[in-house]
C-alpha cells in the first residue's frame, strides 16, 4: 500500500513517478458536527497519518465532489465557518491542494445568488480568500474557469469540475427565497452553458487523459442512478424520478423565462447523447473517467438495481466516490485513491474506510476487495516538479 506523505505533497509523486488523487464526497460537516463527528477533518487526518489507528497515506491533490453541507434549507455561514475550521486539520498538505465543486445541498435560493455560499466557503477560484483561507496563488495547478465549472492540469491528466446548480427556481433547485421550500432537491442540474463548456474543453483536449468530476454521475451508470432509482432514498423533492443522477440541464436561468431538459429513458441528456456518439463515430471513449458523489454507499460493494460503485459505459469508468458523512441519510464513511503511474495506461482505484466496517469486523483502512485496475486512454505523463505542464 502506499506510503504516508510528507510536505510537500509532489515529494512522494516525484520519487516514485506516481500521481494520486484522492477522490472523497458528501461530508455533509454540520450533520455530522451535531454529534461529535468531525466527516472532513476526521479523514483529512486519517489520510495524513495522524489519527490513531488509521494508515495514512500520499495524495497530491484531492478532488471533493460536494455536498460540504446538509441542511434540507440554504446552508448559512456558520455551515461554512465549521467547514473552515476542519479544513484547517490540513497539515502536510495546503488547502489549495483541495479542489472542491458545489452539490445540491450547496446551493442557495436563486435570489440570493447562483452559488453564492459556495463561493465564498469554498471558493474554488480564491476570490473569497478571507473567507475560505483559499488563495489562487498557492494552487500547484492553477484554475481556470468560473465557480460552476472549471479546469486544471496535472501532467497530461486534465481536470474538469462541473458544480451543481441548485441555486434555480423549483422543481429543478431551491427557488426563491420568499417560498421558503424545504428539501435538498437532489436532482443534478448543470446550465447548457456548461455543457457546452465541457463539451468543447473534451473535443480540444482529446491528446490528455480527461478525468470529468461532478457531484452526480450520469443516468443508468453507478448504483442507484436509474430513472426513479434514486425515490426513496434522496427525498421527494425536486425531480424525483432524476434524483440520482444528473438529471437537468437549464437552458435558460433568467427566473422569468426559466427553461429546463430533462434526461430520461426515451430522451437521453446532452452529456449521454454526446459521449454515446463520440463513442460510436471514433471507435473510442470521449473521456477517461467520471468521478461522482451523492448516493451514499452502504458498503463498499454494493450494488443496487445490477449497478455497482464502479461501472463503465461508452468506455468511459465512472466512479462513485461518496460519502464522507456517518450521519446524514446514513452509510459507510469511505473515499477513494486513484493512482496514475508514469508511463502506464492503467488507473489504479482503491477505497478507503474511515469508520470500521462492522458487518464484516473490518477496521478504519484499506479494503482490498475494492481495489481495481481500469484503462485509461494515453499513458500518464506526471506533472514537472509538481507543477503542470
Amino acid at each position: 500500500m502506499c506510503p504516508l506523505s510528507t510536505w510537500p505533497a509532489s515529494a512522494q509523486s516525484a520519487a516514485d513517478g506516481a500521481f494520486r488523487v484522492w477522490a472523497a464526497g458528501d461530508s455533509h460537516v454540520p450533520a455530522d458536527i451535531r454529534r461529535g463527528r468531525e466527516s472532513l477533518a476526521k479523514a483529512i487526518r486519517q489520510s495524513e497519518g495522524v489519527e490513531r489507528g488509521a494508515p495514512g497515506f500520499a495524495w497530491d491533490v484531492m478532488i471533493d465532489v460536494g455536498d460540504l453541507s446538509a441542511s434540507q434549507f440554504p446552508p448559512t455561514d456558520e455551515d461554512g465557518r465549521v467547514l473552515v475550521r476542519q479544513y484547517q486539520a490540513l497539515t502536510r498538505h495546503r488547502r489549495e491542494d483541495v479542489y472542491n465543486l458545489a452539490g445540491n445541498h450547496d446551493g442557495v435560493y436563486y435570489d440570493h445568488g447562483p452559488g453564492s455560499w459556495f463561493r465564498k466557503w469554498g471558493d474554488p477560484l480564491g476570490e473569497h480568500t478571507k473567507w475560505s483561507g483559499v488563495d489562487a496563488s498557492r494552487r500547484r495547478f492553477p484554475v481556470e474557469g468560473t465557480w460552476e465549472r472549471y479546469r486544471f492540469q496535472a501532467g497530461n491528466l486534465l481536470f474538469l469540475m462541473l458544480s451543481d446548480r441548485n441555486s434555480a427556481p423549483a422543481p429543478v433547485g431551491r427557488g426563491h427565497s420568499s417560498e421558503k421550500l424545504k428539501g435538498g432537491f437532489p436532482a443534478g442540474a448543470v446550465t447548457r452553458e456548461t455543457f457546452q463548456w465541457w463539451k468543447r474543453q473534451v473535443e480540444e483536449n482529446q491528446d490528455k487523459l480527461i478525468v470529468t468530476a461532478c457531484h452526480h454521475v450520469l443516468r443508468d451508470t453507478t448504483t442507484r442512478s436509474a430513472y426513479g432509482g434514486g425515490a426513496g432514498f434522496h427525498g421527494a423533492s425536486g425531480g424525483v424520478e432524476g434524483s440520482g443522477y444528473l438529471y437537468f440541464v437549464i437552458e435558460n436561468d433568467d427566473p422569468d423565462d426559466f427553461r429546463y431538459t430533462q434526461s430520461e429513458p426515451d430522451k437521453p441528456g446532452p452529456f449521454e447523447v454526446f459521449l454515446d456518439e463520440f463513442q460510436r463515430q471514433h471507435g473510442r471513449p470521449a473521456i477517461d473517467l467520471w468521478v461522482g458523489g451523492h448516493s451514499h454507499s452502504m458498503s463498499p460493494l454494493q450494488v443496487y438495481e445490477g449497478k455497482g460503485l464502479i461501472e463503465q459505459r461508452w468506455g468511459v469508468t465512472f466512479l462513485q466516490a461518496s460519502g464522507l458523512t456517518q450521519h446524514h441519510g446514513g452509510g459507510l464513511p469511505m473515499s477513494r485513491l486513484l493512482t496514475f503511474r508514469q508511463g502506464q495506461d492503467r488507473l489504479t482505484i482503491q477505497l478507503y474506510l474511515h469508520e470500521p466496517y462492522p458487518a464484516q469486523d473490518h477496521p478504519v483502512g484499506w479494503y482490498e476487495k475494492a481495489s481495481k485496475e481500469v484503462p485509461l486512454r494515453h499513458p500518464f505523463i506526471a506533472p514537472a516538479s509538481g507543477r503542470s505542464g
